[in-house]
């Protein structure tokens, strides 16, 4: 939790204190065995990939990726989304790792409600960098960042579904999380949510994902 205050140094106390609240106090939930990568079902098939049991190996297609004109003038809807139907609040989480060689190898998690109203999550690689990356689409697309120092062998991810609001967070250790995002986001009752990649100057990018979690809340959220 304290990363997560260090983090809201800055803004508003009353914003900092909504941040805490979706964030920190947890809601009540059912228990989060891993899934099962059977019980899922891919959004653009990838050129290949495997279940390993615990783990699910992914090599992207040529030039896929999700984005909505913003800057570059282009829709792009093609990157590779493996997702379970996720009802009301919840809380994911995956680990995963990647082969990041060329601009914009990407890996992560995706929150999806339609082609126009998404998020997707995780590390962007960038001039050589690793960045933890949060892109928000609501028609159009916006993109934050946070530079990661060194480059890590794997990283965790995590969303929080609260209403209309959506936490991202990373972790190193998969222990520490640190916030990188909280965005407003459509009050659909279910989403599309798993994990995502994609490579949008190349074709071949892998990434190994594992310990995909989902917990479901089972008490209305009080504020």
């Amino acid at each position: 939790m304290s990363e997560v205050l260090k983090s809201l140094r800055g803004i508003p106390v009353a914003l900092a204190r909504g941040v805490v609240n979706l964030i920190g106090r947890a809601m009540t939930m059912e228990p989060s065995p891993i899934t099962p990568w059977s019980s899922m079902q891919w959004y653009n098939p990838p050129a290949a990939w495997q279940n390993r049991g615990d783990r699910l190996w992914v090599k992207t297609g040529l030039k896929t990726d999700f984005w909505r004109t913003t800057h570059y003038g282009f829709i792009r809807d093609s990157g590779h989304c493996y997702y379970r139907e996720v009802l009301g609040n919840f809380r994911a989480r995956v680990c995963f790792s990647g082969q990041y060689q060329e601009l914009y190898d990407q890996a992560g998690l995706m929150v999806r409600v339609s082609k126009t109203h998404w998020l997707k999550c995780g590390i962007e690689y960038v001039d050589g960098v690793q960045y933890a990356s949060a892109v928000v689409t609501r028609e159009r697309s916006d993109w934050a960042v946070a530079p990661l120092a060194g480059q890590p062998d794997r990283v965790w991810f995590e969303v929080r579904r609260r209403n209309e609001a959506i936490a991202v967070l990373y972790s190193l250790d998969g222990d520490k999380f640190v916030l990188l995002r909280l965005t407003d986001f459509p009050e659909e009752p279910t989403a599309w949510v798993g994990p995502v990649c994609a490579s949008p100057e190349r074709e071949g990018f892998e990434v190994t994902f594992e310990s995909f979690t989902v917990e479901l809340s089972t008490a209305p959220v009080v504020d």
